[in-house]
């Protein structure tokens, strides 16, 4: 098995994860890309998958290694089993194990319910649910092997508060709070946790030419400004590491104040 815990010269980061492997699907930008740099700054050895663009994912990887990180690129697309049974698969082998899998993965298309067809539900529940069926299918027999490991399910905001044009995303959000809390019964006895993040309003580009999603102008955070990809970043590394041993089965909200729920 690989020495994961060697770590790059000049490092200097607080260790608390070393020794483990994470997976963080979406990984190539935003808040994924946070998740497997703070992950790594714990020092884990990461995981970086994208669905198609391999030099965002590999950008990542370099950042991860110029810290004194260990990470690789991996392309997959979380909608297709046999794609993520070999990403998973490919993981366990470069680094011996896994332990950690983040389901960031998603799509946040906007179309009104009247005029969305059974095609567009499905192109975006299929990655935000199917994808972490999908994933957490594959890696629970390294979980286990491993002798135990994390689940996070990052969700949506609208899950909770609703939004307009966005009913296949609600749902598909909803639907991950309820995977949490089955997987959380379901795999205690494998010493697994599993939790759902869930951000609030957030400080991230969006692509050249989608608008600002309706239901943003409506929510405000009670700590004035809008949350950053480090801010739920933070958070899953928390709940990755031994201070949240105690912790399975719930709904984190990371929003600054915008819904108290």
């Amino acid at each position: 098995m690989p020495d994961i815990e060697e770590r790059g010269s000049g490092s200097a980061v607080p260790e608390e994860l070393s020794g483990r492997v994470a997976l963080v699907t979406g990984a190539g930008r935003n808040i994924g890309r946070a998740i497997a740099l703070a992950l790594a700054d714990g020092g884990a050895a990461v995981v970086v998958n994208a669905r198609a663009n391999r030099g965002e994912a590999e950008g990542v990887v370099v950042e991860i290694e110029q810290a004194g990180g260990k990470a690789i690129a991996l392309t997959a697309d979380v909608t297709d089993p046999d794609a993520v049974q070999k990403m998973t698969a490919a993981a366990a082998a470069h680094f011996g194990r896994v332990d950690i899998l983040v389901n960031n993965a998603a799509v946040r298309a906007e179309q009104a319910f009247d005029r969305m067809t059974l095609g567009e539900w499905r192109a975006v529940t299929a990655v935000i649910l199917d994808g972490a069926f999908n994933c957490a299918q594959a890696c629970l027999p390294h979980l286990r092997r491993a002798g135990g490991g994390v689940i996070v399910n990052i969700g949506g905001l609208s899950a909770h508060i609703g939004a307009a044009g966005r009913p296949h995303v609600v749902t598909a959000k909803a639907g991950l709070v309820g995977l949490t809390r089955a997987l959380a019964h379901e795999l205690a006895p494998d010493n697994i946790r599993v939790n759902t993040v869930t951000p609030g309003v957030m400080a991230t580009p969006r692509p050249a030419g989608q608008p600002e999603p309706q239901h943003h102008s409506l929510v405000h955070a009670l700590v004035g400004r809008r949350g950053l990809p480090e801010d739920i970043a933070a958070t899953v590394r928390f709940l990755c590491g031994p201070g949240a041993s105690f912790i399975t089965g719930q709904n984190i909200q990371v929003n600054g104040g915008s819904f108290l729920g």
